[in-house]
């Protein structure tokens, strides 16, 4: 009894909407819309709103640490927030940059590889979809295993792709040329540029992991011959469900 009586109130619907986290999950959203608003005409200011709003995503998540305001409400409104925003920002360099298609590809892949990995780990009852123990893929592992690389990798993608916004002087730019050419005139955002290729080069690789390379658990009574995938969690939930 004494231990119930200790035990922490339930949070009302409406303090968990006030969580410290999600209220910056909030600010990340209305600083993303008046960023995206200007972004041709201030290109600068454009990627500073850009860069705090992906740095708050960490922030909040020490934040819901922190203050043990941890929620699904959260989670699901930074994802949606990061994905949104990226997408965003690739559909704008897929109007300044040629082939546009590159872009666009990276978008798919980007929006296909979350939504699948999240929906996968849900069907075979995972609590997050960074939980990979049972991988048997390394990248797979270290990426997701290790917060520090896992960061790298995608401060680096968004470096990226913030850097390419700014090096785009007129629209339809080739986009070889102005990578041969930053690297070349070596300017500061031309290194950021070669840094964060590496980085941008495995987060790709990993999104392409999570569509085809990502095995599931639990699934000792199917017998599959090739790599699991997170589509297939799909199709083996409803047959788990059809012999029930």
């Amino acid at each position: 009894m004494a231990n119930k009586s200790r035990a922490r109130p339930k949070p009302s619907k409406l303090g968990v909407y006030f969580y410290i986290p999600n209220i910056i999950g909030y600010m990340r959203v209305l600083m993303n819309c008046y960023a995206f608003a200007i972004c041709f005409s201030n290109k600068w200011l454009f990627c500073a709103l850009y860069f705090i709003s992906f740095v708050c995503d960490g922030i909040d998540g020490w934040c819901a640490r922190k203050f043990n305001q941890v929620s699904t409400f959260g989670a699901v409104l930074d994802m949606v927030t990061d994905r949104i925003s990226t997408a965003c920002l690739l559909v704008i360099l897929s109007q300044v940059y040629r082939p546009g298609l590159t872009f666009v590809s990276l978008l798919a892949l980007d929006i296909a590889s979350h939504w699948l990995q999240m929906y996968s780990t849900f069907l075979v009852g995972k609590a997050s979809h960074k939980d990979v123990k049972d991988s048997t893929n390394w990248l797979f592992k270290a990426y997701y295993g290790n917060r520090m690389f896992m960061a790298y990798c995608c401060v680096a993608c968004e470096v990226l792709y913030i850097a390419l916004f700014l090096l785009a002087e007129k629209e339809t730019e080739n986009l070889m040329d102005v990578l041969t050419a930053s690297i070349k005139e070596g300017s500061l955002i031309s290194v950021l540029v070669a840094l964060s290729l590496f980085g941008w080069a495995i987060k790709q690789i990993v999104n392409i992991i999570q569509i085809l390379l990502n095995p599931l658990p639990h699934m000792e009574s199917f017998t599959i011959l090739w790599l699991k995938t997170a589509a297939d969690a799909c199709v083996l939930y409803d047959i788990n469900k059809e012999k029930r």
